[in-house]
């Protein structure tokens, strides 16, 4: 079957051998029926785990195998907007590996979209490891099956239309002037010993509800749904967070939207350095851990670190646009109001207010505690022994989820 390229030919891995699949134009090869281990999502986390499997020498789609929703390489990189830069958001840390194919994110050329480069990066860095990613296909449900793991999927790949069939008088095609019903996705099954989710969250996005949502003529726009800052121009907009994408979403608006205004449930945090370092702010990456190994939902993480001041922010906050007022207390149709009845208008309002684990599709394993989370020690579901959740929690960011992925690979080759 055809496949995407993602990436430029580099050198093979001198680890043991496995057949370097091509890749074409579309659609999704052969999956193994059974694997000792399935890893899900083939981001930061995902990858991190394969490269260590791979150490361990373990070949793609014969001891493991990897399973991605997107249509190509980059995680979640590759879904958000196209002016977003390395270096104005948080820090992306190299994956493990990556210094063999001669490539870093501290050297990368900072012009280019931030998605690009990343995109670039995972797809050089899957085909360099002969990761195998399978994609675009979707993990719809775990279940038990004995001993085993049971993964249903769905292949997202373009199908080709069936042929209509009906036919008028002499043979001929009768007309319509119904477009014909896309093909359902072709749907499977893999058995695994182990699983290794590591979905992220941006398949979850999270919205608060506020009185008067369902009332509101404009448009609600969530951060994993902005694209440009062109289609807010000469709009009231209202910037919904406390994070560094409702400040980037403040900086690109400006002199864009004809009005806006900056909304934060806290007050801001701002720190006296340069660079937007998660892993500095150790105290928040501790909560994270509490929270997973409690089983409860996880905290945010922004509200833990502050948010350290570039020159870019440090400009924004000394001309007054980086002034966060406190959360309104209802929205109307056209504009938003506070309890003291002062009001803002809006047109649009951006919901930059974060994500939330992306776990559907193991809700039948029953691994949710009451508490809103679920339960995880070192990577692992401490429910079931056989699951590991990459990336999730204190392992959310870049170099976090690489000490993770080795971690995790450690302990799957205890006990294959």
């Amino acid at each position: 079957m055809p496949r995407r390229r993602c990436g430029g030919a580099v050198q093979a891995t001198p680890w043991r051998s496995a057949p370097l699949r091509a890749w074409w134009d579309g659609g999704v090869d052969t999956i193994p029926d059974r694997v000792k281990v399935a890893v899900i999502g083939a981001g930061q986390a995902g990858l991190s785990v394969a490269y260590y499997l791979r150490r361990f020498e373990l070949v793609a789609d014969e001891d493991f195998v990897m399973l991605d929703r997107a249509p190509g390489p980059g995680g979640a990189w590759q879904h958000r907007w196209s002016s977003l830069r390395l270096g104005t958001a948080h820090k992306v840390n190299d994956l493990p590996g990556m210094g063999e194919l001669g490539i870093s994110f501290e050297t990368a050329d900072r012009t280019l979209p931030a998605k690009e480069v990343v995109a670039d990066y995972y797809g050089r860095f899957e085909e360099h490891y002969r990761l195998n990613v399978h994609r675009p296909v979707d993990v719809r449900r775990i279940t038990n099956d004995g001993v085993d793991l049971r993964i249903e999927y769905e292949d997202l790949s373009p199908q080709p239309a069936e042929e209509l069939k009906s036919r008028g008088f002499f043979g001929r095609r009768r007309k319509t002037f119904e477009a014909a019903a896309p093909p359902p996705a072709p749907r499977g099954e893999l058995h695994t010993q182990y699983l290794v989710n590591a979905t992220g969250t941006w398949g979850s996005p999270f919205v608060p509800y506020y009185p008067g949502m369902g009332d509101f003529r404009g448009r609600h726009v969530h951060t994993s749904d902005f694209a440009s800052a062109e289609d807010f121009r000469d709009e009231n907009v209202v910037v919904v967070g406390g994070g560094t994408s409702a400040i980037g979403f403040m900086l690109e608006l400006e002199g864009v939207a004809s009005g806006l205004t900056w909304v934060s449930r806290r007050p801001i945090d701002w720190l006296d350095r340069q660079e937007l370092d998660l892993e500095g702010a150790s105290a928040a990456v501790s909560r994270q851990d509490e929270a997973a190994r409690a089983g409860r939902a996880l905290p945010s993480v922004v509200s833990g670190t502050g948010v350290p001041k570039s020159r870019r922010i440090a400009a924004g906050i000394e001309r007054g646009l980086l002034s966060a007022k406190p959360m309104f207390d209802r929205i109307e149709a056209d504009r938003v109001v506070w309890s003291d009845g002062s009001e803002a208008k809006a047109d649009a309002i951006i919901w930059a207010t974060g994500f939330r684990p992306e776990l559907r599709h193991l809700a039948p394993l029953k691994l949710r505690e009451k508490a809103g989370g679920v339960t995880v020690g070192q990577g692992a579901a401490w429910h079931d022994p056989r699951i590991f959740l990459a990336g999730y929690g204190p392992q959310a960011s870049t170099i976090g989820a690489s000490r993770a992925g080795r971690m995790i690979a450690r302990q799957i080759m205890a006990m294959i």
